[in-house]
């Protein structure tokens, strides 16, 4: 069961200057195209990735169904004749998708800077980043907790669907992101601190 929390902004002192990026075949390009993706004068507060393994454990259920599925077909491969091709293409499918979601996570880097949340990827070879100023941002953030000390930090709303940040209410954000109540605080001190800069 994934426990929705809701929490209100509140002061509270949280370290920054963090990175949490891990050192994959995929941190060189991640690296390049957030620092391609930072405006003049845009710090970097911290950064991070998806927990991937948590991710895995969240399809788990592929894995107790394709199994069972793809043993199966292999079985009564003789007896289903044509209709074995198609029906071990979806065991394959399923069993594979938890390491696809694995190698996609990768490939994903979150960051918040003094200005914005970033979300930057460079999954498949394509590279992309999409930035969410302070401003557009829900008063309160939302966090879901999915186990192993991950969850996703939902800071926006009204995102279409079809995005991989957003789930089907249109929610969006960090997801399976580790410790999502610590950044949440920094997200909420450099708006904070944004908000402040701009009062001054």
């Amino acid at each position: 069961m994934i426990a929705a929390e809701h929490f209100p902004a509140r002061p509270r002192q949280t370290g920054m200057d963090m990175d949490e990026l891990r050192s994959t075949p995929f941190t060189k390009g991640l690296r390049q195209v957030l620092a391609d993706t930072l405006q003049p004068g845009e710090r970097v507060l911290w950064q991070g990735q998806p927990d991937g393994v948590a991710r895995m454990m969240m399809l788990r259920l592929l894995w107790w169904i394709g199994l069972p599925w793809l043993l199966l077909a292999v079985a009564f491969r003789g007896w289903l004749g044509q209709a074995a091709t198609p029906l071990l293409m979806v065991g394959v499918a399923m069993v594979a998708a938890p390491f696809v979601m694995w190698l996609f996570d990768l490939q994903t880097l979150f960051a918040i800077t003094n200005r914005r949340a970033l979300i930057v990827r460079t999954a498949w070879g394509k590279a992309s980043s999409r930035g969410t100023v302070f401003a557009d941002m829900d008063a309160t953030y939302e966090i879901m907790d999915i186990g192993r000390g991950a969850g996703h930090l939902n800071f926006a709303s009204g995102v279409p669907t079809h995005s991989p940040d957003s789930d089907y209410t249109g929610r969006y954000g960090f997801r399976c992101v580790r410790d999502p109540a610590r950044v949440r605080d920094i997200l909420e001190n450099a708006r904070r601190s944004r908000q402040s800069a701009h009062d001054a």
